[in-house]
């Protein structure tokens, strides 16, 4: 029996995006796990039953941890993929769980730029700060210039072809999302990731294209969405997240995040998950 709109709340009554279908408005937000303990972005039955309790327990939206495009793309070692065919298989068998206990699936795409290889945010990693070193299966960072995050070793700037590489990175993934059975895609534009480190004036410099004005700094967030959207399906959504404020004067603010949203909007993103913060910290990581 459908909900009676005269005493359902409006957040338990159901929401469309596009085609998709939910049976409420209750999203659970992307909660990093750091649990894949064989470093190959693989997810577990630790991500089966961490996201597949919260479909069974009523939510309508699921939206899973960060999930790196690339090797290179992950916050920690033991961050979640999908670059390769053992991802998505192993994505698939949690996506078709979630679904069948009624809820939609979404896949937050990501890479961590600047702010990736560091040791997991784990209670037996707490004397372990900063970048993990490559012995330890750390690996080198990129991000839009070779400036670090205080407390991270310095990232490689990203040249042109390589920007390119991204993007087909994040194609590639969403191909894999597809694949896996995904509900929706959700692009992670926030908390001072590669794509956040782009649009900041206080992170990136550069004075190409990628760089300078406003509409510089949000070339690679507009070219990442559009390329998303043209190999995503037209029936489901597309969403993006972002990082609203930098909370510093002279840094990324509420009046350039409406830009950035009015641009998105045209290339086909649906939603928003806004956030802030992330891209720069005065004091020490």
């Amino acid at each position: 029996m459908a909900p009676d709109p005269a005493v359902t709340p409006a957040l338990l009554a159901p929401a469309q995006l596009r085609r998709l279908e939910m049976r409420n408005r209750i999203w659970l937000a992307p909660m990093c796990q750091y649990m894949v303990e064989d470093r190959d972005g693989v997810p577990t039955d630790w991500h089966l039953v961490h996201l597949g309790a919260r479909a069974a327990g009523g939510f309508g939206m699921i939206v899973t941890e960060a999930t790196a495009i690339s090797p290179e793309g992950r916050i920690s070692p033991q961050d979640t993929g999908l670059w390769n065919r053992e991802q998505t298989d192993a994505w698939r068998r949690i996506t078709s769980f979630c679904q069948g206990q009624g809820a939609r699936i979404a896949v937050q795409l990501a890479h961590a730029g600047r702010k990736a290889s560091t040791w997991p945010a784990l209670p037996r990693y707490r004397a372990r700060r900063g970048t993990v070193p490559e012995f330890a299966a750390g690996w080198r960072t990129v991000g839009p210039t070779p400036e670090p995050f205080p407390g991270l070793d310095a990232p490689d700037a990203l040249g042109k072809e390589e920007i390119a590489g991204v993007v087909a990175d994040f194609v590639a993934a969403t191909g894999r999302a597809e694949e896996a059975g995904f509900d929706a895609v959700e692009l992670h534009f926030a908390h001072g990731y590669l794509v956040h480190e782009f649009l900041s004036p206080l992170v990136n410099t550069r004075t190409d294209e990628y760089g300078g004005d406003g509409p510089g700094r949000r070339r690679l967030a507009r070219e990442i969405a559009a390329a998303v959207r043209e190999a995503w399906p037209a029936d489901r959504p597309l969403i993006v997240r972002i990082s609203a404020t930098d909370w510093i004067d002279g840094g990324w603010d509420i009046t350039q995040s409406v830009e950035l949203a009015r641009e998105l909007e045209e290339v086909g993103v649906d939603a928003l998950h806004v956030s802030t913060g992330g891209a720069y910290h005065r004091g020490s990581w």
